[in-house]
């Protein structure tokens, strides 16, 4: 069976657009499935189901594109790609891998005691990271906060879940954090993690309704005037939880109607002595599912 990826794009001439992606061709099937909501709403119960059903609706489609041409940065005159994801909130875990845990110690004023602790604890670090609408789409810029010293990129794997809190696939993101705002207080945690541009996505949700972790490795590159100043990579066998225990947690005494993302944690952290800059290029890889590019302003 051929990988699908659900996507968003935008065409000049029809405006926003939902695709499926097989190999390097897109099939519109807006027609059918106008966001992302509505498909997460119908698999709902039977998303093996749902994803077959899809996959007719794409190979049937007449409107096709080239998955190349969506690469380049968003503009009105210009197709591209839309982060995959529209009305669903999307939520971050922390301190899932080993490496997070010990590079929250090590910025942690006080010691970071209390990450070592949810490191151990059965309830995970679960928080709020952003609404779907204001996701960064590949090629977007992210951002980088003006009152803060110290950020990076957080590469991440993605679960995209249905009202069901079911599977239905994995994206790639980019968590960006402020670690010296939180590094002064956890309580501050919402300001170095929520902000503008804070939170991207894409560019597309590998239609698979599993519930282990793809065996796959994360890669992280970033470039400066041209030139790589940092790169790092860990494998998501590294992940201390189970899918089942973080989407568990998440919607305990909690609902998502048109389904909800959940960012995993970050086990590739840069040096302390390493902060982002303007105009430098991120760019994050998970094999199997997708590579997520974007450029880095401040906010």
């Amino acid at each position: 069976m051929a990988t699908l990826k659900l996507v968003r794009f935008f065409d000049p001439a029809q405006g926003n657009r939902v695709g499926v992606q097989i190999g390097d061709t897109v099939h519109d099937v807006t027609a059918q499935v106008p966001s992302v909501a509505a498909f997460l709403r119908q698999s709902s119960g039977r998303v093996a189901q749902a994803i077959a059903e899809l996959e007719a609706v794409a190979t049937s489609a007449t409107g096709r594109y080239t998955a190349a041409d969506f690469e380049v940065e968003p503009s009105d005159e210009a197709a591209h790609w839309l982060a995959p994801c529209d009305t669903q909130e999307v939520w971050a875990a922390g301190v899932t891998y080993e490496r997070s845990r010990a590079a929250r110690q090590e910025e942690s004023q006080d010691g970071g005691d209390i990450y070592a602790r949810v490191y151990g604890a059965e309830r995970p670090e679960l928080f709020f990271k952003a609404q779907g609408a204001k996701v960064v789409p590949p090629r977007g810029y992210v951002g980088i906060r003006r009152d803060a010293t110290w950020n990076v990129p957080e590469p991440e794997l993605a679960l995209v879940m249905n009202p069901r809190m079911e599977l239905v696939g994995y994206t790639v993101g980019n968590d960006m954090s402020s670690r010296d705002i939180e590094g002064e207080n956890p309580l501050y945690l919402p300001q170095a993690k929520v902000y503008k541009a804070s939170c991207a996505l894409g560019p597309g949700i590998v239609l698979n309704p599993t519930e282990e972790w793809p065996q796959t490795t994360i890669r992280l590159s970033i470039a400066r005037a041209g030139q790589e100043v940092f790169s790092g990579e860990i494998s998501t066998a590294r992940i201390k939880r189970s899918i089942k225990e973080l989407t568990g947690y998440l919607g305990l005494s909690n609902e998502f109607e048109h389904g909800v993302i959940l960012l995993t944690g970050t086990g590739v952290v840069p040096p302390s002595d390493f902060t982002l800059r303007a105009g430098d290029v991120t760019t994050i890889t998970i094999d199997e599912i997708g590579s997520l590019t974007n450029t880095v302003m401040v906010v």
